[in-house]
């Protein structure tokens, strides 16, 4: 496919939104995936493409979560590898089973979680009692959510987020900065089946990798030193949204 370069041009500035849009709360596929159907990429080589992109986003803000000090990655090793053999899992019984079933369930919890975000008198920049072990999260938590996202995928930063503030007591910038941590993890599985057997529309993925940089690295700078006043009005807006996109494709 051939795309010209105010095509190309306008692809890099949404991936820029994008990213920055998804380190702060997720969703960025909100803005990504109906522009890259928009020029008439086909949807599977869209997803591909949409992983390609986004994982830049992601690992572009784990990286300096880790260099900022804001997360230490030896303490989520476990984390870690639970989360990507969670995510392995989804990716594979993806194969086998229809994910849209999973469509009546999700933008209930979406809204519910955009209420919670919005009214919790807990979602703040104070850390609170921790709930379960580290180990606990890894083992139980973690490949859960590595599932979710290597099988469905919307709202999975979100989703992340809250399991941090709700069961390890995290305020929202630290549980922000780890989710995006497992967020990464959980989209680098599902990108190495991508390479291997999808369709990846290179031009336009290697431009938008360099919105997504820029973009995350915005939104994380904004993740450290504005905490809940910029995290929460944007998590309530991207579950509401979600919630309504995932909707009207599958209802309209």
């Amino acid at each position: 496919m051939d795309f010209g370069l105010d095509v190309l041009a306008l692809l890099f500035l949404i991936a820029v939104l994008a990213g920055w849009v998804d380190v702060i709360a997720g969703g960025g596929g909100l803005l990504t995936i109906p522009v890259l159907m928009l020029f008439g990429i086909p949807p599977a080589a869209t997803m591909a493409t949409n992983k390609l992109q986004g994982s830049m986003g992601t690992l572009t803000a784990s990286i300096y979560f880790i260099r900022k000090g804001a997360v230490n990655f030896h303490e989520i090793k476990l984390l870690i590898v639970m989360t990507f053999v969670g995510s392995l899992f989804g990716a594979w019984l993806i194969l086998r089973m229809n994910p849209e079933q999973l469509v009546i369930y999700i933008p209930l919890l979406l809204i519910l979680m955009g209420l919670y975000f919005l009214f919790s008198p807990h979602i703040d920049d104070q850390d609170r009692r921790q709930k379960i072990s580290r180990t606990g999260f890894a083992l139980l938590i973690c490949p859960l959510l590595g599932f979710y996202d290597g099988f469905f995928g919307p709202g999975t930063g979100s989703f992340m987020a809250l399991a941090f503030v709700l069961l390890c007591g995290y305020n929202l910038a630290k549980a922000t900065a780890h989710a995006k941590i497992l967020n990464f993890t959980s989209n680098i599985s599902s990108l190495m089946y991508f390479m291997v057997y999808g369709d990846i529309v290179w031009e336009v993925g290697l431009v938008m990798m360099l919105g997504q940089f820029i973009g995350a690295i915005s939104g994380a700078k904004m993740v450290l030193t504005r905490g809940t006043a910029i995290i929460k009005p944007i998590v309530v807006t991207v579950c509401f949204l979600m919630s309504a996109n995932i909707l009207i494709r599958s209802y309209w």
